[in-house]
């Protein structure tokens, strides 16, 4: 890791009751730099104590002065992004009103090298003597990968809490980029690769283009928000990246008038007599949501999905639809095909219809089994055997055409039509 040295000085005020070697917790009118010692993320030693740190003193050199504070307090009630052990924050005394005395809160953590990284932010080598001007490397060298050494000592460092070892979770990651801004840009990045962007459309020219901006107007507003950066982004983390929404994990875009290039998994619409216009093609406002999952709950009540002109559903493999009654309601529903022109038939009148007809049959095979040639004369036995063998396929109880007309066996018993 590169690191520069060197702090500007923060004191506001002179104060006539500066910290003393040790323990101190006295009050100053000052604001000055402390390097973590130690952060209480245990809520076993009480709430109101989670985000309190303890640390020491760092001069305007960069120096440890060993001066210790204890129990620093978050400065910001609603915004909780607690520094990590041997982080810098900016500490002051505040005198809260209708309170008796006051109390040491910090800011921070501050960011030491710039943007280099969102993911950690240390200065490895606390200096108790300063580095040798003949040792220290210009802005533009540490820039290229070159660091300061003392002593050619590498110091590796814990980043964890030496009292809560229960929380000892975070492992620095050198892959971790900044966000590369543009000119307006708000930006809120999280230590893991999460961020969230305020931005713009953004015609840049030279190397570091974005993905957002061939359509559209400069300042058209783009909201994107991401949870996981591309994996296949460069290891060298001081490298700053913009979005990828086709490479990072989890991604939501708000757009206004920007083409996003991102394609669905399923593009055919072969269902549409016109289809719609594809999500990279599309230039007016639209919300994207792209992961390698996608949930939709409502716990309580109900998911209302609506369209002024179409809802697609598409899949490369089924669409499946589960639930304890469908109920579908249009003036043309077509099945198979966007081309369907054949109706589907009643049941029930289709089935009275055939029982009807079944029953006229059935008529005439009575007559004809005792047909005979002419009155008084012998059975027309040509007649007689056909119209007995249609008499035993309509009236055989148990495979019967009337028995099974008659059984239901032949409407469905979950689908439904008018």
């Amino acid at each position: 890791m590169s690191h520069k040295f060197g702090f500007p000085s923060m004191t506001n005020k002179a104060s006539n009751n500066k910290a003393k070697g040790g323990n101190s917790n006295k009050a100053s009118n000052e604001e000055f730099i402390v390097r973590v010692s130690d952060i209480n993320l245990d809520p076993s030693t009480g709430f109101i104590k989670i985000g309190f740190i303890n640390g020491e003193r760092v001069n305007s050199k960069g120096i440890l002065t060993g001066k210790i504070y204890s129990d620093i307090r978050p400065a910001d009630p609603y915004k909780k992004s607690f520094p990590l052990v041997n982080e810098y924050v900016r500490v002051k005394y505040v005198i809260a009103p209708n309170t008796v005395g006051g109390q040491f809160v910090y800011e921070g953590p501050i960011s030491l090298y710039g943007a280099v990284s969102p993911n950690v932010n240390p200065n490895p080598t606390p200096l108790v003597n300063p580095i040798p001007d003949s040792q220290k490397l210009n802005y533009s060298q540490v820039e290229s990968g070159g660091y300061n050494v003392q002593n050619n000592n590498l110091v590796s460092l814990d980043f964890n809490s030496i009292s809560n070892p229960g929380q000892a979770t975070f492992v620095e990651r050198s892959n971790i980029h900044p966000l590369l801004p543009y000119a307006g840009d708000i930006i809120y990045e999280g230590r893991w690769g999460n961020s969230i962007r305020f931005g713009s459309t953004a015609k840049v020219t030279g190397n570091y283009p974005n993905t957002w901006s061939s359509f559209g107007n400069n300042g058209d507003p783009i909201t994107i928000l991401i949870n996981g950066q591309n994996p296949k982004a460069s290891s060298f983390g001081a490298e700053p990246i913009t979005e990828n929404i086709s490479q990072d994990l989890s991604s939501i875009y708000l757009t206004s008038y920007q083409k996003i290039p991102f394609s669905i998994a399923n593009e055919n619409f072969i269902s549409y007599t016109t289809p719609p216009t594809t999500p990279a093609q599309y230039i007016n406002p639209q919300i994207i949501l792209n992961s390698d999952r996608v949930v939709i709950n409502a716990k309580n009540d109900s998911v209302l999905i609506s369209g002024q002109n179409s809802i697609g559903i598409s899949s490369n493999g089924s669409v499946n639809i589960d639930a304890s009654s469908h109920y579908i309601s249009s003036n043309d529903i077509k099945l198979g095909s966007k081309n369907a022109t054949q109706p589907v038939l009643l049941g029930d009148n289709t089935v009275d219809l055939l029982i009807e007809l079944t029953e006229a049959v059935k008529n005439l095979a009575s007559i004809l089994q005792v047909q005979r040639d002419y009155p008084g004369g012998v059975l027309a036995t040509s007649y007689n055997s056909v119209a007995g063998n249609i008499l035993n396929q309509i009236n055989d109880p148990t495979n019967g055409i009337l028995a099974q007309l008659n059984n239901n066996s032949l409407k469905s018993q979950t689908t439904k039509v008018q």
